[in-house]
């Protein structure tokens, strides 16, 4: 377990992403969106494949093209994370409650994700791409998550005999979504490393996108570059 500590924030941000939660949506479109009557259209399916190809034609903030991540690697990942959050001991309990439900990609759902190392700042920068066949689900297991990241602004991962204090703080972070979210992670490791993951939602209808990038001194000015990233899938 002492090797999965470090990239736990990793691992936790990118379940987070591809189930559609993690934050807050934006009341005035939530609020919109409830009280219109007109039928919604069919929305857009998506496969794989055209979700990989979106992440594809991305680049980082430093004009480095994202590599895609192979389907087989992330739900290899998406089990490790699963496994991990099983075995950890979360404190308070509510938040052992959020992370255990937010583990499970909604059923029939694609996605697809991308990633670019930087060895100038020591950081990663991550993008995934969700599709499903409800705009519904997304909205739902949105709600359920800002319900649930009320009583989560601070808790504790206890894992392999050692533990990481976590912290969270919301961002006002907007994109060309219909729901949108920015949250700052910062968790503290047993060595007393701080490693901080920036990460920032966009939900249209059925689609959802989440970019991160961590590091050891990531701060909110990289809301931005993730934001272009989050509109640049959701178009």
């Amino acid at each position: 377990m002492k090797n999965t500590l470090a990239p736990f924030g990793i691992l936790f941000a990118l379940v987070m992403g591809l189930t559609g939660c993690g934050g807050s949506a934006n009341p005035g479109n939530t609020a919109a969106s409830s009280s219109t009557s007109t039928p919604t259209p069919t929305p857009k399916t998506y496969t794989n494949e055209e979700l990989a190809s979106l992440v594809a034609g991305l680049k980082d903030d430093q004009g480095k093209p994202l590599t895609v991540v192979p389907a087989a690697q992330i739900d290899q990942g998406l089990i490790a994370a699963k496994q991990m959050l099983q075995s950890a001991v979360i404190a308070p309990p509510a938040c052992a409650a959020l992370a255990n439900t937010n583990a499970q990609v909604p059923d029939g759902a694609t996605y697809a994700a991308g990633q670019s190392v930087s060895a100038v700042d020591k950081t990663v920068t991550v993008i995934t791409a969700l599709a499903v066949k409800d705009p519904a689900v997304l909205a739902t297991q949105t709600k359920k998550s800002t319900d649930a990241l009320a009583q989560c602004s601070t808790f504790t991962i206890e894992a392999g005999g050692q533990k990481i204090s976590t912290q969270t703080q919301p961002l006002p972070e907007k994109t060309s979504g219909d729901q949108s979210m920015g949250a700052l992670i910062t968790q503290v490791l047993p060595t007393g490393q701080k490693v901080t993951t920036l990460t920032v939602t966009g939900v249209k209808g059925n689609l959802g996108a989440t970019a991160i990038k961590t590091g050891t001194a990531v701060t909110t000015d990289s809301a931005a570059e993730l934001v272009k990233l989050v509109n640049a899938v959701l178009g």
